[in-house]
């Protein structure tokens, strides 16, 4: 019982090290998260690349396909450029188990020691680096704790038995698959075989299989990623399942030959169990990556519906125009029309996330603020270049109000995102605002609706008529949401509307109204350049 605990202990310090790990890693990549889709999605090669690459940071295949599938959910990454990085991730997460043939499990300690340290004593990017360190170190020192227990198995008859007779191939995979399954991590069944095999514990024929089969398993975390995702979400989660199926059945068919490649790659069970992983992988890549369009096309047609993709960068402005002021400044408007138009998705998707919460929902709001956020830090540099240059006091003018309105429409989308945030805390938590305060609030939100809407007309057509439509509704507006917010303070008194609900209906008013505030600064600034 002892040795069953500790194996335990030390598979659990596996699965934190390796969860907080990706936490950590995830966070690190979110600020960057548009270099990541922009060099993802030029060729292949580079997908594959950015999936090997980004695994290698996880150490976990699944950590990065997940996040793949909410890039490609939010509309960052097409579905073609996805199965690159898929892919990719697949062939990254052999390395962890190569760390264990190079023995880092004895370092873990070491690894675990310098960590810490970096992530109590420093701050900033040296904390956030120990923090990882610490928890790449803890994976390892979880599989040490796990090979220290298996090393008195060399005396048990039941356990040499069960893993050095000749067992039926479909059976180890069947273990593989729902071992994975339950752990939602192939590097952690796979590394424990290499462990045993460093104890002469496994037999090369049975570990295969089982091998085999935790690729197959390593599909359930994408899968169920993919439950909350939009169809181009699901069509990367169910390709992922489908290389390693017919990657596992080819290996399958071929096994007596694929083991003897194996051995002759090494001597070492260890190091051949760690090939295999490879070996598996890199199968699949040369089967479907030089077919990837084909391969897309058909699962286009298997599961149909809208591919759509927003453009992580600027599609309009081009430094090539710098030289013409006039040129350039019409290709900023076009731009500045498309990131508010940005904001109009979030802001949709916020309303569908509230009236029907669905996990990763929230996320791909965030993904196309940060879109929304790029542009405007693009759009800004590029307005800086052109002010450097001699302009008439026309183009001035209109240098300024589009810097200001960069700004203003990246306000309008972290707002939205404060909503969006707003919205989970309210599903999660079962909150309901009182049949009173949710009227107010649809009529409120319709309102800031139609000026948002009205911005961007006014972007794309310019009418002083709906100019002066935004102004009226904007004072509507403030004048409502001062009556919802006295209303609210009537019935908490009366404690018609619960406690919770009510942080949260300020909050959420108070940003449509800055919402409505900057629309009318938008209009404002549309008025005085005509």
């Amino acid at each position: 019982m002892k040795e069953i605990l500790t194996a335990s202990g030390g598979t659990i310090l596996f699965l934190v090290g390796m969860i907080q790990l990706s936490s950590a890693v995830r966070e690190m990549m979110n600020t960057r998260i548009k270099e990541l889709a922009r060099y993802a999605v030029e060729k292949p090669f580079y997908g594959l690349i950015t999936g090997i690459v980004s695994a290698i940071l996880f150490q976990s295949s699944s950590a990065s396909i997940a996040l793949t599938i909410g890039l490609v959910s939010a509309g960052l990454i097409s579905f073609y450029s996805s199965l690159a990085i898929v892919l990719g991730a697949d062939i990254g997460t052999t390395l962890t188990v190569q760390f264990v043939i190079w023995r880092f499990t004895e370092f873990s300690p070491f690894i675990i020691s310098i960590g810490g340290l970096l992530w109590i004593t420093r701050r900033g990017n040296w904390s956030t680096a120990g923090e990882m360190i610490f928890y790449f170190g803890l994976i390892f020192l979880g599989l040490d704790i796990v090979g220290q227990v298996a090393a008195p198995l060399k005396q048990s008859p039941i356990f040499i038995h069960y893993f050095t007779q000749d067992a039926n191939p479909l059976y180890g995979v069947g273990v593989g698959v729902v071992v994975t399954a339950i752990v939602q991590a192939s590097a952690i069944p796979i590394a424990i075989l290499a462990v045993l095999a460093q104890q002469d514990l496994v037999m090369l024929e049975n570990a295969v299989p089982i091998v085999l089969g935790a690729n197959i398993g390593t599909t359930v975390t994408a899968l169920l990623a993919g439950t909350v995702a939009n169809v181009s979400g699901k069509r990367t989660a169910v390709s992922h399942l489908i290389f390693k199926c017919l990657g596992v059945v080819i290996c399958l068919v071929f096994l007596p030959f694929f083991i003897d490649v194996l051995k002759e790659l090494s001597t070492s069970v260890a190091q051949q169990i760690a090939w295999s992983h490879f070996m598996l992988n890199l199968v699949i890549v040369f089967m479907f990556i030089f077919f990837l369009r084909p391969f897309a096309a058909g699962m286009k047609k298997i599961m149909p519906g809208e591919d759509d993709t927003l453009p992580v960068w600027p599609e309009y402005i081009n430094r090539k125009d710098l030289t013409d002021p006039v040129k350039s400044l019409d290709h900023v408007f076009k731009e500045l029309q498309r990131q508010i138009k940005l904001t109009q998705i979030m802001l949709l998707r916020t309303i569908n996330l509230m009236s029907c919460y669905k996990e990763g929902r929230a996320s791909d709001i965030a993904y196309v603020e940060m879109v929304v956020n790029n542009l405007r830090e693009q759009i800004v540099r590029f307005l800086w270049k052109i002010s450097s240059r001699p302009l008439s006091a026309e183009l001035s003018r209109k240098v300024f109000a589009y810097t200001a309105m960069a700004g203003d429409i990246k306000s309008i989308g972290n707002h939205i995102q404060s909503i969006s945030a707003l919205a989970v805390h309210q599903a999660l938590g079962k909150i309901k605002f009182s049949e009173c305060g949710e009227r107010e609030f649809q009529n409120i939100l319709l309102q800031v609706e139609q000026n948002l809407q009205d911005a961007l007309k006014l972007m794309e057509t310019f009418s002083a008529g709906i100019v002066k439509d935004v102004i009226r509704r904007e004072e509507d507006i403030d004048v409502r949401v001062k009556e919802a917010l006295e209303n609210h303070l009537k019935r908490f008194h009366q404690r018609e509307c619960s406690a919770e609900a009510g942080p949260i209906f300020v909050e959420i008013l108070g940003h449509l109204e800055r919402i409505s505030d900057l629309c009318n600064n938008i209009a404002e600034y549309v008025w005085d350049i005509q």
